[in-house]
């Protein structure tokens, strides 16, 4: 049985978006918000936070957006400093600016909720050890565990992520005053728009 098409772009929003893990949909501005989010969550592997800074500036001149404020903002800022500030962006405009304040608390609120269904879909990936509790003596306990990480989290988090989809919609729109679905295709990034091939072998070592 396939996935269904909303669990799959869901699943690409939450993914690491690696060499390895390669957009396997169109890429949209949910992609988009997920690679700064990634810029900023590599802000100490500055490699790493190239790569994804990478991705992000051949996803914004793709989707044609590279001459806006969302974009001219992200290119001054460094990682770790990025996602955080994207709330700021109603007042770097010359427009609307009597509802800037409303609509930064908005943005606020809504990258708020964006950021922490990210956190929670990449939990796993700062796993040091094995999965928490694999070492503990008591086997119901371990039991128990096991069933809250693998077992009641994915089926809530199915759910809880289905968020993203809606909160995208409106982030686009405050943020581009646009909400007309926009996307394209990996290959075409690679060729047009210098995406970073994840099957070369710079792009790997960049990544690590």
């Amino acid at each position: 049985m396939g996935i269904p098409a909303d669990q799959a772009r869901i699943n690409q929003l939450l993914s690491p978006y690696s060499p390895d893990h390669p957009p396997q949909l169109a890429l949209d501005f949910g992609d988009f918000l997920s690679l700064l989010w990634w810029i900023d969550a590599s802000a100490e592997k500055p490699s790493r936070a190239a790569y994804y800074r990478q991705c992000a500036d051949a996803l914004a001149c793709g989707l044609g957006f590279n001459r806006r404020s969302v974009y001219r903002m992200i290119k001054v800022l460094p990682a770790g400093h990025i996602y955080v500030s994207l709330p700021n962006l109603p007042y770097r405009g010359t427009i609307r600016l009597v509802d800037a304040q409303d609509r930064r608390e908005a943005m606020f609120q809504l990258l708020d909720i964006r950021s922490h269904i990210l956190s929670m879909g990449s939990y796993r990936s700062r796993w040091s050890l094995g999965w928490p509790g694999s070492r503990v003596a008591d086997e119901e306990l371990r039991a128990r565990l096991f069933a809250v990480f693998f077992t009641a989290f994915e089926g809530q988090f199915n759910q809880f992520s289905r968020l993203l989809l809606v909160v995208d919609i409106m982030l686009q729109d405050l943020m581009l005053g646009d909400r007309t679905p926009n996307e394209i295709g990996l290959n075409r990034l690679i060729q047009e728009f210098g995406y970073p091939d994840p099957t070369s072998i710079n792009t790997r070592m960049q990544y690590g």
